[in-house]
């Protein structure tokens, strides 16, 4: 089995690998809620009952191929800070971080496929890959899901499907989401309009964590609403559909910007690279939304493109249980901004200062 320790060297795969349309699209992510017979929901389960059911279903997860060598544990093991990696890595769900007694987490040494055990749901299981890959991601965790339905017995019921904790959960049990990068559409003011949108045709866009979470770094996770009376390959190919259509909006936004406002992006990016390289004290929000900024730099080449990695793990590797994991104590708010600004400063010191010639061309051929 895997130690915590080094799930915790290694990034997942999906930081350090590029996917189709990475520059807009940081993850794709399937997940499938699943629920054994002759067991009552988590939710309404006893402690005897939740334990009962763990030992059930852990050894068959950790049997299965996808899984050798997993990183396996129960909650009640892992310390609070190690829980809030966890979820800070979004491998977990912060509600799953808060449980007690018979919940456990399996996950693969990619750090791609994870399952919580006696979440809301016996079985919460999902699939992350970079780029828009929501095919790949959902075939990855269909094989899983068909194996373990040969070793398990599923609640399904032929009219409803799958059986749930949540209705809106019922048929497929399935959510498909990506993780999008829309600074265009922020900085030129076009981003409730989008949401708007994508609302009205049925689909959710929430922050970096979720529900209820804010879109730190200009991140939005657009996912599926509905499950039931839709099939798995209609929901991906929905999703599918209105993602090339994001990104479509967010280049247009980026062109315009650079079109019609260079002089602002010039100053954002900028100011960006200033205090990312120099400063010594840095909020996690400030941080993470300059972080945004210099991503956006290098897709629009204004810095060197090998970066994005650098920017994509330091998306995640600032946040705060990552740095008290980094310092090996408990750290108070104004010990992490500075250990966070010596971490970006370290990380950031081969990123070169922007080069604006690809902006400023564009203005000078427009003024012609």
């Amino acid at each position: 089995m895997m130690r915590f320790s080094t799930l915790l060297r290694k990034p997942a795969e999906w930081m350090r690998t590029a996917g189709p349309h990475n520059d807009i699209v940081m993850t794709s992510r399937i997940r499938l809620a699943r629920n054994l017979q002759g067991f009552a929901f988590p939710g309404w389960a006893k402690k005897e009952e939740r334990l009962s059911l763990m030992q059930k279903v852990r050894p068959e997860i950790e049997e299965i191929a996808e899984m050798k060598e997993a990183f396996s544990e129960e909650m009640m093991d892992l310390s609070p800070i190690e829980k809030q990696v966890l979820v800070e890595r979004h491998l977990i769900s912060r509600e799953h971080a808060a449980k007690g007694a018979g919940c456990a987490t399996v996950m693969n040494r990619k750090q791609t496929v994870s399952i919580m055990i006696n979440e809301e749901d016996h079985l919460r299981m999902q699939s992350i890959r970079p780029g828009l890959q929501l095919l790949a991601a959902h075939e990855t965790l269909d094989r899983l899901d068909t194996e373990l339905e040969e070793r398990l017995p599923y609640a399904f019921d032929r009219r409803y499907g799958y059986l749930t904790a949540c209705p809106t959960n019922l048929g497929t049990g399935m959510r498909a989401s990506a993780m999008l990068h829309l600074p265009g559409l922020v900085l030129s003011d076009q981003i409730n309009q989008t949401i708007q949108a994508a609302n009205k045709i049925g689909l959710a866009v929430r922050g970096l964590y979720g529900e209820g979470t804010e879109a730190l770094a200009n991140l939005f996770q657009v996912s599926n609403q509905t499950t039931l009376g839709t099939s798995e390959t209609q929901i991906i190919e929905h999703l599918d559909r209105v993602i090339h259509q994001m990104i479509e909006n967010e280049e247009n936004a980026r062109f315009k910007l650079i079109e019609e406002k260079p002089v602002m992006l010039q100053d954002q990016i900028g100011r960006a690279f200033a205090i990312l390289r120099y400063s010594h004290i840095i909020p996690s929000k400030e941080a993470l939304n300059l972080l945004s900024l210099i991503r956006l730099g290098i897709d629009l080449e204004i810095f060197d493109s090998d970066e994005r990695e650098v920017v994509n793990v330091l998306l995640t590797e600032i946040q705060p249980a990552h740095l008290q994991i980094e310092a090996k104590r408990k750290l108070n708010a104004e010990e992490r901004d500075v250990l966070r600004a010596d971490i970006i400063r370290r990380n950031l010191i081969r990123l070169t200062e922007p080069d604006f010639s690809g902006i400023l061309e564009n203005r000078e051929n427009d003024d012609e």
